[in-house]
């Protein structure tokens, strides 16, 4: 069944999340994935619904072997793109992640951005299993998030509105049950007058339903930052980096 998330990040926000990022997060993010998991040139990392690739391509400049994936093609090919003008070991493959195998072994997978809250529960712990298959032993999986219930139920808004790049967000959202989750109908206007209507659904997990996931993949909870090293999560954060190793 096709995840309404495939779609959400064609069209204009897939220019318009570029913007959303600021531009000094990839950097320190990249220097302490470097630093904390002690990536060596050689090393080999997974990026796990990539997006346009920031991490992938901070990393592969500094000598790390990347593998990136992603269901949009236009962010996949500009990739590979930059990979091959930058002589960067970066490859990049178009895939439904949940179906994505590989007999490469990995130093740490990374899956960034809120990206691992696009499933619902049974597709999220096939995810996580995938992933922990495609690690060395002792391997790390980091996932940045803001979709925990520990963050969402004090950050939920039912209506919000910004514009960037001259287009206009409209956004208006239902927090829902059975599965817990964010349901959100954002329409995009162009200065023209263009529209587009996308749906995106956020499922929400406590770090306890994390944790349960993480050990029946194979993984062990190691920390979760609010700021990577520097800040523990705590209560209402606006996001979290969870550590995991595998067993």
């Amino acid at each position: 069944m096709e995840n309404v998330n495939d779609i959400y990040f064609d069209g204009h926000y897939k220019d318009i999340w570029r913007t959303l990022i600021p531009a000094e997060l990839t950097p320190k993010e990249a220097e302490f994935m470097i630093r904390y998991f002690n990536l060596q040139p050689g090393s080999k990392v997974l990026d796990i619904m990539c997006g346009y690739g920031r991490h992938a391509i901070a990393l592969a400049k500094k000598g790390v072997e990347v593998t990136a994936v992603d269901n949009l093609p236009d962010y996949i090919n500009e990739i590979n793109e930059t990979a091959k003008k930058e002589n960067l070991s970066l490859k990049a493959f178009k895939a439904d992640v949940i179906q994505y195998r590989t007999d490469e072994k990995f130093d740490l997978a990374l899956c960034m951005g809120n990206s691992l809250n696009f499933f619902p529960p049974e597709e999220t712990q096939q995810l996580l299993s995938s992933i922990s298959s495609c690690l060395v032993k002792n391997g790390h999986l980091l996932i940045n998030t803001w979709s925990l219930t520990e963050i969402a139920v004090k950050s939920f808004k039912e209506k919000a509105e910004m514009n960037v790049n001259g287009i206009n967000f409209l956004a208006e959202a239902q927090y829902l049950f059975h599965p817990t989750r964010i349901e959100t109908i954002t329409v995009m206007t162009s200065a023209d007058g263009t529209a587009e209507n996308k749906k995106a659904i956020d499922y929400i997990f406590s770090v306890a339903e994390i944790e349960t996931m993480l050990n029946k993949a194979g993984f062990v909870l190691k920390e979760i930052y609010s700021i990577p090293e520097r800040k523990k999560f705590a209560l209402g954060e606006p996001r979290a980096y969870i550590i995991a190793q595998k067993k």
